[in-house]
């Protein structure tokens, strides 16, 4: 930040305006804070970024430490990737929303599972039974995955798949789709999710316990290195961390503590950080607080640079570059006025193209009552759109870099994100953390400080706690999912069992399980069960047999 010579003159000034302010100055009732809680002053000036240093903390869009963005051209080189959610029912169904949305202009696939999925189970599990295409596709069998991508070219689109405890398995059956398609693997780009930490922290869909939910991650890892040099094998998420109650910085900064817990994990397999660390993928969550998002997105990345360079040791400039994907905030959804949804959306969205993120999807106005129906997707991609082509947002890299406001609380995130990294190092790391129930009581406390603030009307959400209408009818169309559905997708894996080769089968779940003792790479053994169709249920429960089932200590 540039020198003021009157520094000392403006901190005069200042205090003589703040305390005019005080005598005569008119301010509203209200508690003057972020979302997460932070006070916040009246003005910001020259003098609180007095102590930042331009070049070595803010310096130039695409270059160290990143602070302004890693690309040096931001949006003139390449928009983001406007990537929608999508996912529901049969693979049929999904399918049919994917190519509605190729149609209107969307430039990645993102892919929502139902839960039965996400747990690992197959749709004719008894513990999947009312669930099947609820929340999400349903898929049990490489047939599926078949349908789910049929006439869509995995050669020439990006894919995200939000899928975490079975996200092996998962990767093993799009490979196979694309083997299908004569589509070889180093041509595949895209993302898989696959974050167990943030499972363990927030959003509790786990299979397997710690240790050997991170053995399958670096075998990820080692495998995607070879053999998907342009597939992201993790995409480390803070988004389910703050929906789940976090603030701004504690979903910042547990983020990137789970994030350096699997480049320790790669690091620990043996792998060179340079070697996996550059395909290592981001996914923030961007909430209602407008400077506060930006701020949270700067300082994620000039963390994480200097982590990467001087912690690591990384050589490659690609490695100190973090990378990611932002969804706006479903918590901030009502279904009271659902329309206003589109207008929290829009905002959200603009924060985070100003904060600089790589792909970006936005929420549909419904979704606090339903998956969302054609018509509400499609105004969620026009948004997006409406940014990225009548907004000007896109011809300046980093617009806000050098606002006192933004670049003071950029500089306040990285501190406070800097002392839960000591808590956390404490403690003794992520995973101890997480089994001392560290991350979870965060959460709870912030979340419940906010909810206070609600319910008191220090906080105020629009239509719900404030200007609610009291006869308000939602005349907005709702997607349902049928209970055929279910019955669809059962018979379909029956199908499938019915017509493998049952020899095929029996020989790669051996071969799954004996990788699984030996400590063998898990992919190609995953490949090889999706080629004979093993079910997504069949290979989770044969790593089950040495892995065993986490269960979590209760936190009170």
């Amino acid at each position: 930040m540039a020198t003021f010579n009157d520094t000392d003159m403006i901190k005069v000034a200042r205090d003589h305006y703040l305390s005019d302010i005080k005598k005569n100055g008119q301010v509203r009732q209200a508690k003057f804070t972020t979302v997460s809680g932070w006070d916040v002053d009246i003005l910001s000036t020259p003098a609180d970024v007095e102590e930042i240093k331009y070049l070595s903390e803010i310096g130039f869009p695409g270059e160290f430490p990143y602070t302004r963005g890693i690309h040096n051209t931001g949006y003139r080189g390449k928009l983001w990737t406007m990537r929608q959610f999508a996912g529901f029912g049969t693979p049929e169904d999904t399918n049919q929303r994917f190519k509605y949305l190729l149609e209107h202009g969307q430039t990645g696939l993102s892919t929502a599972f139902d839960l039965p999925t996400l747990m690992g189970r197959d749709a004719d599990d008894p513990f999947s039974e009312g669930e099947v295409g609820i929340c999400g596709v349903s898929i049990s069998s490489l047939a599926d995955m078949e349908i789910l991508f049929k006439g869509i070219p995995l050669d020439k689109v990006s894919t995200s798949m939000t899928i975490n405890a079975p996200a092996a398995m998962i990767l093993a059956f799009y490979i196979a789709v694309a083997e299908k398609q004569n589509v070889k693997s180093h041509q595949l780009r895209g993302t898989i999710q696959n974050d167990i930490l943030k499972e363990y922290i927030a959003q509790k869909e786990w299979i397997y316990p710690p240790t050997p939910s991170m053995r399958i991650i670096t075998d990820m890892f080692k495998y995607c290195a070879k053999e998907l040099p342009q597939f992201n094998p993790i995409s480390v998420s803070g988004y389910h961390i703050r929906e789940a109650g976090s603030t701004a910085v504690q979903e910042l900064a547990f983020t990137l503590a789970d994030g350096f817990a699997y480049l320790e994990a790669g690091i620990a397999a043996g792998m060179d950080v340079d070697e996996f660390a550059p395909r290592i993928s981001y996914f923030f969550n961007s909430h209602l607080d407008f400077f506060e998002e930006i701020a949270k997105y700067r300082a994620a990345r000039r963390i994480y640079a200097k982590r990467m360079k001087y912690k690591y040791g990384a050589k490659n400039p690609k490695s100190w570059m973090l990378r990611f994907h932002t969804q706006t905030a479903g918590c901030t959804l009502t279904a009271q006025q659902p329309e206003n949804n589109i207008v929290r959306t829009a905002i959200q969205a603009l924060a985070g193209v100003l904060g600089g993120t790589q792909s970006l999807h936005t929420n549909s106005m419904d979704e606090t009552l339903a998956l969302p129906s054609d018509k509400a997707v499609k105004i969620a991609l026009r948004t997006q759109q409406i940014i990225a082509d009548e907004t000007g947002v896109a011809n300046m890299v980093d617009p806000l870099g050098g606002s006192y406001f933004v670049e003071s609380l950029t500089t306040k995130m990285e501190e406070e994100a800097e002392k839960y990294f000591e808590k956390i190092e404490i403690l003794g790391g992520v995973i101890p953390a997480i089994e001392q129930g560290f991350f979870q009581r965060e959460i709870a406390e912030a979340a419940y400080r906010y909810q206070r603030e609600l319910d008191s009307k220090e906080k105020i959400i629009v239509g719900m706690n404030q200007y609610v209408e009291e006869d308000e009818k939602i005349e907005i169309p709702i997607l349902e999912i049928s209970p055929e559905v279910e019955i669809l997708q059962r018979k379909r894996l029956a199908e499938v069992r019915q017509s493998r080769n049952q020899h095929s089968v029996s020989k790669a779940i051996e071969e799954l399980k004996q990788a699984a003792i030996d400590g063998s790479n898990l992919m190609p053994h995953l490949i090889n069960a999706t080629r004979a169709y093993v079910s997504l249920g069949e290979m989770c429960n044969a790593l089950v047999e040495h892995f065993g089932i986490y269960e979590e200590t209760a936190v009170f």
